[in-house]
């Protein structure tokens, strides 16, 4: 059996838990264990299935030829007239697609979503059994849409697994609904996503009015083969399509939903930021890589857009003191160096990051995930520390993936980061599409967003782990290690976290190109690009182009040593007999720029005070021209009605009915004359008409 000609069982797994756990145990309150039995099947059959239809695939075909299934015919419309006056037949098919790219998604989003789900047991063991069996039915849900997402072979279905995510990122933000902050929270990050997703269908009805089709494999090989025709309709369709990634992957200025998401279940938390649905635009961007590398003024945003989100998103990082928004801004930063990556042209580096991200970031939301379990579910980083001595695989596990996140070698997030920083800086000197300027400084925004990412991060691990407890006595008696079923995937997550990051092991350090064997298998996605495109020259260029040895070797250290100086720096401030003196110390000095950084710049208060605040308060004056313009005039002509209506009522009882009354009264009153003549004798009418006659006559004679 060939499994990958049944790729479509991959996203039914999941579902078919979700609708188990749903319709059936939700509603008959079933046991727990039945519950998380079906959920951890439905996950673990879409990582066996998925994971052995990749195999198949790789060793029957080999990473060039995609393997294609439709289902059904989905959308069938008539004929329509695209750009260039061609016509083309309106229709969209239910299909999915198996190549490089979806392999590598679906390979670690099954892998990392069934780990999470196993956490979730442990996690959620306290939760009533409805509820319990009402967020694995999610969960089984959001792995659906998202492997929908991944493996569609189109835009439209793309979109359908797109909205899925969101709608069940709304479910589970807002899972303790009962609470006003987090049915708040779930209610902004849906609402903050459909400003983005608005973009997203306008790109997708763009791409079929100047294509003809949505289809992967019919519009990429179109494009690439006639990048001059087709660069301006790149560029607009690039950037509507980024306006839906900056909302799903949270960029400037539609990040503002992705700390909230905090208010869900940190399992949630996970799976959101780490494994699915903040890479969905990333994954887009780099499927629809042709589209931007012929439209490169759609790729120089993508870059902008992401450094300076990864550097923002960093700064505010430093301040938080919740260790769940810590991680949450850390992601935000994390995926503004993903969509650094694809602005250069670094498209398999931003994927790979995209994966090593994914075992570093799922392991420290649930390694604070553990840290919350054992204290009782505080959250504040400042009430804790000490914990490395009662919960030593958490600290272990979670130092792994800090390391990681700062990129000290040799851990995974190392190799990804620095490739995105190598190919920034490559960009600057190769002054791709003219801007070369733009991209080191986009460089140096991604290296101080690097020393920060370090300082950030060990501040978290120093004020958690180590010193002395610092909450109540209470809480510290309740200090433990967490149960298998979360420290498992812990562990299972460190060691990726280590070693992870070997799949893309660059030619610089190991003379050889095969060695990096990420590249290797993303390599089909990159299309070359037709000969004749001036303009995109350096954007096709750049995919491949690095910089001297010696220079990258420099980059390298600059990096590593960055990296370095922010965790010396956080171990100043934070560890040892005189921890927290010079952070006391420097918000002393500097409290203004203390609390603008602790309050996330008022970005949160901005919105308010005018977006928000402004859409309701022309919703107001809607309302009010409503009630008072338009509901107005329409009591105004019913005023009239009614009163012209009296009048007519009057006319036509004085006047209509009395004119047509006189007529009858006449008739009525001559009926008492006339009748007389009626009196039934023969003679007496024979003498009428005698009478009748002579009269004519003699009128006639006489006139």
């Amino acid at each position: 059996m060939k499994f990958y000609n049944l790729i479509w069982l991959i996203p039914l797994f999941p579902l078919a838990g979700a609708a188990i756990n749903g319709l059936i145990s939700n509603r008959m309150g079933l046991k727990k264990s039945f519950t998380h039995t079906v959920a951890l099947t439905g996950s673990g059959l879409a990582w066996l299935w998925g994971w052995t239809a990749i195999i198949q695939w790789i060793a029957d075909l080999g990473t060039h030829k995609p393997v294609i299934i439709t289902l059904y015919q989905w959308i069938s419309g008539g004929t329509l007239k695209i750009i260039g006056g061609k016509f083309a037949k309106a229709t969209v098919s239910a299909s999915f697609q198996l190549d490089s790219a979806s392999a590598v998604m679906v390979g670690f989003v099954t892998f990392v979503g069934f780990l999470i789900h196993l956490y979730s047991i442990g996690y959620m063991h306290d939760e009533e059994d409805r509820p319990y069996s009402r967020y694995f039915a999610y969960l089984n849900l959001f792995m659906f849409s998202m492997l929908v997402l991944v493996l569609g072979a189109n835009l439209p279905v793309m979109f359908v697994g797109w909205e899925g995510v969101g709608l069940c990122s709304y479910l589970l933000i807002g899972f303790y609904f009962e609470k006003d902050w987090c049915a708040t929270a779930g209610m902004k990050a849906f609402i903050t996503n459909r400003i983005g997703d608005f973009g997203f269908i306008l790109g997708i009805f763009l791409t079929f009015m100047v294509f003809g089709s949505t289809e992967f494999v019919k519009i990429f090989p179109v494009a690439a083969a006639h990048p001059q025709q087709y660069a301006g309709w790149a560029t607009a369709i690039g950037l509507l399509l980024f306006v839906g990634a900056m909302g799903k992957s949270a960029q400037i200025p539609l990040y503002v939903w992705l700390p909230d998401a905090m208010a869900g279940p940190t399992p949630v938390s996970a799976l959101i930021h780490a494994a699915t649905m903040v890479t969905a635009g990333v994954y887009m961007v780099v499927r629809c890589n042709v589209l931007y590398r012929i439209g490169p003024v759609a790729m120089l945003v993508v870059a902008i857009i992401g450094g300076l989100t990864a550097f923002y998103a960093a700064t505010i990082g430093m301040a938080q003191n919740d260790i769940k928004k810590v991680l949450a801004y850390s992601t935000v930063s994390q995926l503004g160096y993903m969509f650094l990556g694809a602005g250069v042209g670094a498209f398999v580096a931003a994927i790979f990051h995209v994966v090593t991200h994914a075992f570093f970031k799922a392991l420290l939301f649930l390694g604070s995930g553990s840290v919350i379990h054992a204290c009782s579910g505080n959250q504040d980083m400042r009430t804790m520390g000490g914990l490395k001595k009662y919960m030593p695989t958490t600290y272990w596990t979670f130092m792994a993936a800090t390391l990681a996140i700062s990129g000290i070698f040799p851990f995974a997030g190392f190799f990804s980061k620095d490739e995105i920083l190598g190919k920034a800086f490559a960009a600057g000197k190769a002054n791709l599409n003219g801007f070369g300027w733009v991209y080191y400084i986009l460089w140096f925004l991604g290296i101080a967003a690097a020393f920060i990412t370090a300082f950030y991060m060990f501040r978290l691990v120093y004020m958690t782990f180590h010193g002395e407890f610092r909450g109540t006595e209470e809480e510290k008696h309740h200090l433990h290690e967490s149960p298998w079923t979360m420290t498992l995937p812990l562990q299972v997550l460190g060691v990726l976290s280590i070693i992870g990051g070997l799949i893309g092991i660059p030619k610089l350090m190991t003379g050889h190109a095969n060695w990096n064997l990420i590249e290797r298998f993303l390599e089909p996605v990159i299309l070359p690009i037709g000969a004749g495109a001036a303009h995109t020259e350096a954007a096709v260029e750049v995919v491949h182009h690095t910089v001297s040895p010696g220079v990258e070797w420099l980059l390298l250290v600059i990096s590593l040593s960055i990296a370095i100086a922010g965790i010396l720096v956080a171990r100043s401030f934070y560890y040892g007999a005189h921890a927290f003196e010079k952070p006391q110390r420097f918000t002393e000095r500097h409290p203004l720029l203390y609390k603008l950084v602790l309050n996330k710049y008022y970005v949160d208060e901005i919105y308010q005070a005018t977006v928000i605040n402004g859409v309701v308060k022309l919703a107001r004056i809607l309302w009010e021209f409503d009630a008072r313009v338009i509901d107005g005039i329409v009591n105004g002509v019913r005023h009239v009605t009614v009163g012209t209506s009296f009048v007519s009522a009057v006319f036509d009882l004085k006047i209509i009915d009395g004119l047509v009354n006189l007529v009858a009264a006449i008739y009525d009153r001559a009926s008492h004359y006339f009748r007389r003549l009626q009196v039934g004798f023969a003679q007496g009418y024979a003498m009428v008409m005698v009478l009748g006659a002579v009269t004519l006559l003699a009128i006639y004679i006489i006139f």
